[in-house]
């Protein structure tokens, strides 16, 4: 469940494909992360500005925010990169309002799969954001490398999702 633009959304359980490319992405992140920062899938974050309560596929976040106590909440201003895979019911969520509420939020950097994009899958890292909107920092088709910036200064090779 995921509240966006005000809205209560329920999606089904994410297929195996979808959790394997999140899994992919999450196990290459942790060779470059500071020690001091968790990589979570499924950590609901915050979006006050836009009534926003997302639960991104990952979200990296230094821990020290989550240790703030009993919270089930973190501020999306707090994670400093998430990662969205669309599937049916989340696509345009995730292409849309969500791109814009974590752009509003400041998060540094918002990875997209999209293996549902209407000219075939693609990966899509946005970056930059400033008032509400991101900059598109790289684009391209699923399988192309993506190179995220400082502070990760990795190279990500996405797999094709299956379709779902």
């Amino acid at each position: 469940m995921e509240i966006v633009e005000g809205l209560i959304t329920v999606a089904p359980l994410s297929s195996v494909g979808h959790n394997l490319v999140a899994e992919r992405v999450q196990r290459r992140l942790y060779d470059v992360i500071p020690d001091e920062w968790g990589i979570y899938q499924r950590l609901p974050l915050t979006v006050p500005a836009r009534l926003g309560l997302y639960v991104p596929d990952l979200a990296v976040v230094a821990r020290a925010a989550l240790r703030a106590g009993d919270e089930q909440l973190i501020p999306a201003s707090r994670a400093e990169l998430v990662g969205e895979v669309t599937s049916r019911a989340t696509a345009t969520n995730d292409r849309t309002r969500k791109l814009a509420g974590y752009a509003e939020a400041g998060v540094p950097l918002y990875l997209l799969v999209d293996g549902l994009a209407p000219g075939g899958p693609t990966v899509t890292l946005y970056g930059e954001p400033e008032d509400g909107a991101y900059r598109v920092l790289r684009s391209g088709s699923v399988g192309t490398p993506v190179t995220l910036p400082e502070p990760f200064g990795c190279t990500l090779e996405i797999a094709t999702p299956p379709a779902r």
